[in-house]
C-alpha cells in the first residue's frame, strides 16, 4: 500500500474492539519505533504501555490498555522532530491495520510522565493508544469528528504559494510535487487547524506555521509545530515513494509572511525533473 493510500485510509481511532495486541504486532511496532529517524537528529525514547499497569486513562479512549509515548530532551526544533517521527509510526501502525490517535491533553498526563520517567528536561508531547479498531466507532467519538470537520480539509491553494504569499499555487504548477503537497494536505492536526503552509521557490519547499492562539504553554512549547513536522513528515513520504532525493535545512529565506506567520524549515530538492 502507498503512503498516500495509507495516509487516506487512516482516521483517528478512540473507539476499540478490546482484544489485546498481539505479540507479534506488539514486537513489530516497538521495533519499528525505536529505528525512526528524524532530520534533526534528535533522539527520541518510545515505551509501550499498559493502562493497567501504569494506572493510565483517557476519557476519550475505550476497548484498549495499550498506549504508546515518546519522550525527548526540550532542544530547538523538538516539536518539529517529535511531529515527524511520531508520524512515521503512525503511518507504520496504520499499515498493520492498527489503530491510533494522536493524544496531548485529555489524558492523564502526570501518570503518563511517570510512566515514561521523564526528567526534568524532557518533554513528552503526545501518546497514542494502540489496537484493533471496533467496527463502529461510538457516539462520543463520532460527534467528535463531526466537531472538527475531521474529514474535510482547506483547499490546495488556501496552504501553498508560488515563490510567495501572494501568489495561490494551483495543483497544475506543482508539477511533480502536486502529489507529496496533497498528501501535506491531508496531514491530521490538533482540533484540525491546518497550522502548515507551504511555499513552492525553484527546487525548495518552505515549511511554515499559520499560528492559532492557545497552543504554546508556559514553557514556549509550541503543539503547533509538532503539526508542521506531521506535515513534514507527510511531504517527505511523498518525495521518497516519487524516488526524489531531500535534505531539511533551517535558513529562512526571507520571504514576507502574512501576520501569525512564521518560518519553520525547507525541503530541498534534488532530481527533480518532469
Amino acid at each position: 500500500m502507498s503512503a498516500m493510500e495509507l495516509i487516506r485510509q487512516r482516521r483517528s481511532v478512540r473507539t476499540f474492539d478490546g482484544k489485546p495486541l498481539n505479540v507479534e504486532d506488539r514486537e513489530k511496532l516497538l521495533a519499528y519505533a525505536e529505528h525512526i529517524e528524524n532530520p534533526y537528529g534528535l533522539p527520541i525514547t518510545w515505551r509501550i504501555l499498559s493502562a493497567k499497569e501504569h494506572g493510565l486513562s483517557s476519557p476519550v479512549i475505550s476497548g484498549t490498555d495499550t498506549f504508546i509515548a515518546g519522550k525527548l530532551r526540550r532542544a530547538p526544533h523538538g516539536e518539529e522532530a517529535f511531529g515527524f517521527a511520531f508520524e512515521r509510526f503512525v503511518l507504520y501502525a496504520q499499515s498493520l491495520s492498527i489503530g491510533t490517535t494522536w493524544i496531548a491533553g485529555t489524558m492523564s498526563r502526570p501518570a503518563f510522565e511517570k510512566a515514561m520517567e521523564l526528567e526534568g528536561d524532557e518533554v513528552m508531547p503526545c501518546v497514542s493508544p494502540l489496537g484493533y479498531p471496533a467496527a463502529k466507532p461510538s457516539l462520543r467519538e463520532s460527534l467528535m469528528r463531526k466537531g472538527v470537520k475531521a474529514d474535510s480539509r482547506m483547499d490546495f491553494s488556501a496552504l501553498f504559494f508560488d515563490g510567495g504569499f501572494d501568489r495561490p499555487l494551483t495543483q497544475e504548477a506543482a508539477g511533480n510535487l502536486r502529489h507529496p503537497l496533497e498528501m501535506v494536505r491531508w496531514a491530521p492536526s490538533a482540533v484540525n487547524k491546518q497550522p502548515w503552509r507551504v511555499v513552492l521557490s525553484g527546487s525548495s519547499a518552505h515549511f511554515y506555521e499559520k499560528r492559532s492562539k492557545g497552543y504554546v504553554d508556559a514553557s514556549g512549547w509550541d503543539l503547533q509545530k509538532v503539526d508542521v513536522g506531521i506535515a513534514v513528515c507527510h511531504f517527505v513520504c511523498g518525495l521518497e515513494e516519487q524516488g526524489l532525493a531531500w535534505r531539511l535545512t533551517t535558513s529562512d529565506p526571507g520571504i514576507a509572511v502574512p501576520d501569525g506567520t512564521e518560518y519553520v524549515a525547507t525541503i530541498d530538492l534534488e532530481q527533480l525533473s518532469e
